[in-house]
């Protein structure tokens, strides 16, 4: 049996579009900061999806990921908030949660389009996006901000 030895990881070479070196990688995300009461699940989750901005220094990709992971977050608390949310797909949840007034319409939208995105690479229908941190960034601190809000208005279980 063969074994196949990784390289230790460079910086991919388009990550000097948007910092100087890994160590303002922090600075891209010092913000994001996982909301007290959000469930240990959509925390782990959130903490995952700031570490992958970070490390989309090494693989550019891992920012479009990261935006992904962030809106599993979401879900989970979605579900939590969300009376006989059961086993309802995403945009269902999105749809009572807008009509229950546990959503805003601007949240409702901007998860609906991050839903989008979601299920058009999941489904294969989206084979390649790559969305540059700076672009990553504010739609998962959006994220971030979804969960801190709907864990401050009712605590989340």
């Amino acid at each position: 049996m063969t074994t196949q030895r990784l390289p230790f990881p460079v910086p991919d070479e388009r990550a000097h579009y948007f910092v100087d070196n890994y160590a303002d990688m922090h600075d891209l995300v010092e913000d994001l900061v996982v909301p007290a009461g959000a469930p240990e699940a959509a925390a782990t989750v959130l903490r995952t999806a700031r570490e992958l901005l970070r490390q989309s220094y090494y693989c550019y990709e891992f920012s479009t990921v990261a935006v992904m992971h962030s809106l599993i977050a979401v879900e989970i608390v979605l579900r939590d908030r969300i009376p006989d949310a059961g086993k309802k797909p995403l945009h269902q949840l999105i749809k009572q949660g807008a009509a229950d007034g546990i959503l805003t319409a601007r949240q409702a939208e901007y998860l609906d389009y991050g839903r989008q995105i979601r299920n058009g690479m999941a489904h294969g229908q989206t084979t390649h996006a790559v969305m540059p941190p700076t672009m990553a960034i504010p739609m998962v601190t959006t994220s971030f901000t979804i969960v801190s809000e709907l864990c401050t208005a009712a605590p989340c279980r």
